[in-house]
């Protein structure tokens, strides 16, 4: 099984530990596709903050976040699964799985981003702020600048077994799984069961909460429908959706 996570906005900062090392870092095959991004976000965050900040879509509250950039190649890298914070990750908690559940989540979980394509939570990498939404100047749009590397990659990533896509659209727009693959792909709605309506903050943290079951219960779906008949299994009421291989889960709490 293969899931796939947007980012978050928010970051843990880097720490102290050793500088990002590009050839570390899981699927090699999008090694160039970083480099690039990399390469340009840094000289744009070192050449014009105000401009950087524009590009990036920050706020003047959010300036401190164009020097962040500046310094990716000599900034302290931690555990990406350490680095991004916020609800789902709150809800996922990887520092208290069990050791069983916490090799689990280094092989099966894959967290997209504007900057490196895709990583492992395993694989280390300073703190930094580039959305899949941002336009550089010299490469465009990194939804579409990614797309390329993603489609040779991605597939071999996704193996033989279930594809659970947890993505933002924004984050989707990079890969998109596409014939035997796309069969394979399960996506997830979550829905407040009383009006039958997504509510943001409760939507990524019951995703959160989906992932700790699966990797928890050493879960290992090969189809949506094994998907269903898993998570029913671990107490979630599910329903099919019109869509092949779209699930709404139903929560009564908001939480």
């Amino acid at each position: 099984m293969l899931v796939l996570l947007p980012p978050s906005e928010g970051k843990a900062s880097s720490g102290r530990g050793a500088p990002l090392k590009p050839e570390s870092l899981s699927l090699p095959g999008l090694a160039g596709a970083r480099a690039a991004v990399l390469d340009e976000l840094v000289e744009l965050c070192a050449a014009d903050e105000e401009k950087a900040r524009e590009v990036l879509g920050l706020s003047e509250g959010l300036r401190g976040e164009v020097a962040k950039n500046v310094e990716l190649r000599t900034a302290g890298a931690r555990p990406a699964g350490e680095i991004y914070t916020g609800v789902l990750y709150d809800a996922l908690g990887l520092a208290t799985l069990d050791a069983a559940a916490r090799k689990r989540a280094g092989r099966s979980l894959l967290v997209f981003s504007g900057l490196w394509g895709a990583v492992r939570v395993t694989d280390r990498i300073p703190s930094y702020r580039c959305s899949m939404g941002v336009k550089l100047p010299g490469l465009g749009a990194l939804g579409a600048h990614w797309r390329g590397a993603m489609a040779s990659v991605l597939p071999e990533a996704a193996g033989d077994g279930l594809v659970l896509d947890l993505r933002s659209s924004a984050y989707a727009s990079a890969w998109k799984p596409k014939g035997e693959v796309a069969a394979r792909t399960a996506t997830v709605r979550v829905l407040h069961a009383p009006t039958r309506k997504v509510v943001s903050h409760f939507n990524k943290a019951t995703k959160g909460r989906i992932v700790r079951s699966l990797l928890e219960a050493g879960a290992a779906p090969r189809s949506p429908e094994e998907l269903v008949v898993t998570l029913r299994d671990l107490g979630y009421v599910v329903e099919e959706a019109g869509k092949a291989g779209s699930l709404d889960v139903l929560v009564d709490e908001i939480h």
